[in-house]
């Protein structure tokens, strides 16, 4: 059954539907800007924690153009935290890529060797990076590794699109999120994507 056609089986999901269609979940990820490793999309990711996207990838680039191509670790570590800073990061940041920089370089992290794992091994494994929450581990798995079930319930656009497309009194928990996406599975991050392109209307 196709992804969609199973989440049509939720008559509110049916209706979404209709209205926006049927978003690729993995298109509004382009590979170009998160570059050939799973490392350098991490760094774009936690780049972009808690900033819009333009800034993002204003600071990304600028990273980009220190290290002479896409981060690696080597280069992380290289730049060090001054001039991290320099590309406009604040210094948690610096200091969270730092920290992934070193696990990766020093074996005790594989970013490159993770499509064995579930996805709630993904997320133990990334969140002991520092910085790296289940929010910014859920992303990855969506825009790294293209996993199908995931659903970042947390995300605020998430939350409030749900509140509008149930006509809900008030903004759901991230638990009644979880509880109400159950029934989605094992396509959950295709709900993700058609609540996204419901409430930003993109």
């Amino acid at each position: 059954m196709r992804p969609y056609d199973h989440l049509a089986g939720d008559p509110v999901l049916a209706r979404l539907i209709g209205e926006v269609g049927e978003p690729d979940p993995f298109a509004w990820f382009s590979p170009e800007r998160f570059g050939p490793t799973n490392f350098s999309g991490m760094v774009l990711h936690i780049v972009s924690q808690q900033i819009s996207t333009a800034v993002a990838f204003v600071f990304f680039d600028r990273i980009k153009a220190a290290a002479g191509g896409f981060p690696t670790p080597e280069a992380i570590l290289a730049m060090g935290a001054e001039r991290l800073r320099e590309c406009g990061l604040s210094g948690a940041k610096a200091a969270y890529l730092l920290d992934l920089a070193h696990r990766q370089a020093g074996g005790l992290l594989d970013l490159e060797d993770l499509a064995g794992l579930d996805d709630r091994e993904v997320v133990k494994t990334l969140t002991e990076v520092k910085g790296v929450g289940v929010w910014t581990a859920q992303s990855f798995l969506i825009a790294q590794l293209h996993r199908p079930d995931v659903l970042p319930a947390g995300d605020q656009g998430i939350r409030r699109a749900v509140e509008r497309a149930w006509q809900l009194e008030g903004l759901p928990s991230v638990a009644e999120v979880q509880a109400r996406g159950l029934p989605w599975a094992p396509y959950r991050t295709y709900a993700a994507a058609l609540l996204w392109r419901f409430f930003y209307g993109e």
